[in-house]
This record gives C-alpha cells, structure tokens and sequence, in this order.
C-alpha cells in the first residue's frame, strides 16, 4: 500500500495525545541513507545470495547469476484492446500446465480526480464503452469506469515470455493486495472506505474473487459477508478454508481478522467475521511499551463481528470496543505449512516494522478451539533500516523462506529475505528513479513464485512494470 513515511509520522503526531505514543521521536530520528544505496550493514545479516550487483538498466539490483525481464508496463496495449493500467501492487501465480503460469495483478488506482493517465481505458477514458455494464461494478459520479481493479498476464516459463494479457476486473477502486485460493482464484481486495455519493456510485471497500482460468472479465461481485473496510491481503488456510485477512490504517489502528465461510470453497456463501484478541491484553505494536520480544509467542482468542457491511466506517472501532487487538499497518500475509505470516509496516518501538507468525488451533473456528487456542508470535522485529524497513506484500518461497517487499518513502526499496529461523538477507534493490529524486524509492510489490520455483515475479508500483527474476536458487548461504 502506497502511504509515505511523512503522511505516516502526521497521522502519529496529530494523534499522540490520545495515544500515548512516547516513541516517536524514535521514528522521526531513523532516516534513511542520503543516497538510499548505503550496503546493508547490519553485522548479523547473512550471506545469501552474495552482494547486489549494480544494473546497468537501472531497473533491478541482483546479486551475481541472477537476471530479469520486463514482461509488462504501464501503458503497454493488452489483447483485449485495453491498457495496461498502472500502480501494479499485488499479485499472484497460478499453474496453467504445460510450462505457463498465469499472473493476476492488482491495480491500487484511486478514483477520480487522482490517477486519470494510468487506466485501463486510456488517459480520456474514450475505451470505457468497451466494458459490457454486466462486467463493470462501478462508476464514478459522471457514468465513466472507475480505474481500479486486475489485469491477467499468461506467462511461458520455458520460453520466459508473456504469451496473453488482458483486464480480468473492472470497476473497483485502490485494488491493493489479495491473496491466492487452494481452488486457483485470486482474491482481491479493496483498500478504500469509499461511501456511494462521494466519488463513486456504490460503496467500496469489499473482496472480489478472480478466477484463474478465466481469459475475460470477471464477475464483479463484492463479497460482502468478508466485511467492508480498508483491506489489504488475505490468505486462505487449504485446511480449513479460513480465510484470513489483513487492515491496513494509516494511524496503526486496524484490526486483525477472519472469515468463516459456510462452504469452505464458497466464500460468496456467506459466513462469519471475526477479529483477533490477544488474550493478555497487551499492545503487540509494542508502540507504549514493548509487550514482547522477538520469538515470543501470546495466545489468542476471537470475537463475532457485527454490521460488517460497515455503514459508518466503524467496524474495526466497535471491534476494539467488545475487546479486539490493534495491528500497526497490517499489511501482507501468506500462507506456509500449517501457520500464516503477516506484516505490520509500522509496528515496533521505532516504528520499522513487524513480522508475526499465527498457528492456527487444531480445532480453527470450531468447538474445542478456546481450549487449545491458535498462538501468535512476534517472528521478526528489525531494530536497524538496514537490516529491513517497512516491509509490505510477502510471499513464501517453495524453499520454505519467506520474501518481503519494502515500502518506504524517501528511501531505497529492497527485496528482504527471512529464513525459517528468522535471519534476514537481501535479494534485490529497485534501481529506478521513478517520479522522485531518490533512486529506488518506489514500492516494490506482489511478489510471487512460480509453483515450479524457478521464477520469482515482482513489480514496480510506479511507474508501473512487472519483473520475471531467474536465478541459481539454490546456491543459498546462510
């Protein structure tokens, strides 16, 4: 999610009275490098892959081996005779058979007046009326589409390149994360509380599933009992079929949350939200004081939320009123074996961000649960920014590591990785200038991996491209 650092200390600021947040002056102080490219010097960082290798491009830093294409850009025409729309966040793959994966890719565009030159229907919008009104969930108040939504690229693994791209959903605003399914659809989520009447004629703020296979436009229905608010990633547990889901607030105060759907494979369904309860109270941000240490792990309990259509765009504040936890900033999650990891972009004492690690109960969402509750830990807090900083979109790599994306303001954006033993290592560095003065301070975002592991896909939020990175993978030091 793009929010920048500034925007993010304002909100703190005009905030900490309420608050209590003593720390910030911790925050303000951590800066980034001047020139944004200082080599990561925190000595317990691990080897990995060997240092970054400048590109000669300027598009993507890689340590020596590894290489990149660019398989798509803002702007570029996709068969269906749309555009390529921009603010590329995040994606998932998805296996297709005989060596081609598809790519579904969220479009964090805003609605109007902001964002105009980078839909889908060019920068007047004259390709609007290509969109049948059955494909299309939204306008803005003057009847035009509104810029948010997915795109679908096919990509050819053997050959490595893009074989078919086109628009996959139409009509919603601020598309930011998502999050794959076990039965090969993408759910994608709105990062916007968006009231009809304002700039839009429907409400937003809701999930949309995406179907894979499909090679059109996608039904543009909003799955409503999912709850309507600022949502950011969802990840799908292939057990049970709990859908877990991120909320990312500007002023840390989002709740973390689940959706118990009556057909585990149905999610249109129907079903129950709930938000997560640290069982001992604490402030897990570790904001106030610090509740908890890395590796350090806290039961947990759920409550029912209720009026999760949000009409007063209270939800997540009647959640903390009947008991629920803040998260700073939640943001990315994924799925592994058994647990799911998510970020919290300003969590922790100096506000640089959190990874945490949930175990779901044996008995997830059904009775016995309370006796032997999920657990939730505090995987990663990184005390120096050049160790990781702000970490966004994640994704688990088939070797079992996981890959964050950075997303920081007035800094340099890296690739981070986290071994299942919590050490850190960097994989790659955004190069390009961008629309700002510091090289690489663009978000990178929606990362992603081949189901075969030879390919790991990622974009550049802005100006927009999307990066197929090759590599001797296995060449790992710790």
């Amino acid at each position: 999610m793009f929010t920048s650092r500034r925007q993010f200390l304002q909100t703190v600021a005009a905030s900490a009275a309420f608050a209590g947040l003593s720390r910030l002056a911790h925050a303000q102080a951590a800066g980034p490098d001047a020139d944004g490219f200082s080599a990561p010097g925190y000595g317990s960082q691990i080897t990995g892959y060997g240092p970054l290798r400048r590109d000669p491009a300027e598009i993507i830093d890689l340590p020596e081996g590894f290489s990149y294409a660019v398989i798509s850009k803002t702007g570029d025409p996709m068969d269906d005779g749309f555009l390529t729309p921009g603010k590329m966040d995040g994606m998932g793959c998805f296996r297709l058979g005989g060596g081609k994966v598809a790519l579904i890719r969220n479009h964090e565009i805003s609605p109007p007046p902001r964002d105009l030159q980078i839909t889908a229907f060019g920068p007047d919008r004259a390709l609007a009326p290509k969109v049948a009104a059955d494909r299309l969930y939204d306008t803005d108040l003057a009847g035009l589409p509104l810029g948010g939504g997915t795109s679908t690229l096919v990509y050819d693994l053997r050959k490595r390149e893009l074989k078919a791209h086109h628009l996959s959903l139409a009509g919603t605003s601020t598309n930011c994360a998502g999050g794959v399914t076990p039965w090969g659809s993408w759910l994608t989520c709105e990062e916007v509380k968006l009231r009809a009447g304002e700039s839009s004629r429907k409400d937003h703020g809701w999930v949309f599933e995406v179907p894979s296979r499909l090679r059109g436009l996608a039904d543009p229905l909003p799955i409503k009992a999912m709850g309507r608010f600022k949502h950011e990633a969802c990840a799908v547990d292939p057990r049970t079929g709990v859908i877990y889901m991120t909320e990312d607030e500007t002023d840390g105060q989002g709740l973390f949350y689940r959706y118990l759907p009556n057909d585990k494979r149905r999610p249109h369904e129907g079903g129950r939200l709930q938000a997560l309860v640290v069982a001992d109270g604490s402030d897990v941000r570790n904001w106030d004081s610090v509740s908890w240490n890395t590796g350090d792990w806290k039961a947990v309990r759920w409550i029912d939320l209720d009026g999760v259509d949000n009409p007063n765009n209270d939800l997540r504040q009647r959640g903390k009123a009947a008991g629920a936890s803040w998260f700073a900033r939640g943001e990315g999650i994924h799925f592994g074996k058994g647990e799911l990891y998510f970020t919290c972009t300003s969590g922790g004492p100096k506000f640089h961000g959190q990874v945490l690690r949930y175990v779901p109960s044996r008995h997830e969402g059904k009775p016995g649960e309370a006796d032997e509750p999920g657990r939730l830990q505090l995987f990663v807090e990184p005390s120096d920014i050049a160790f990781m900083e702000m970490a966004d979109n994640i994704a688990i790599a088939p070797w079992g590591h996981i890959i964050a994306c950075e997303d920081k303001q007035g800094g340099t954006n890296y690739l981070r990785g986290i071994t299942p033993t919590g050490e850190l290592y960097t994989l790659g560095r955004n190069a390009q200038m961008g629309g700002g003065k510091v090289r690489g301070s663009s978000e990178l975002a929606g990362v992603c991996f081949s189901p075969d592991g030879s390919t790991m896909f990622v974009n550049i939020y802005s100006p927009g491209c999307t990066l197929a990175i090759t590599g001797p993978w296995k060449t790992f030091k710790a």
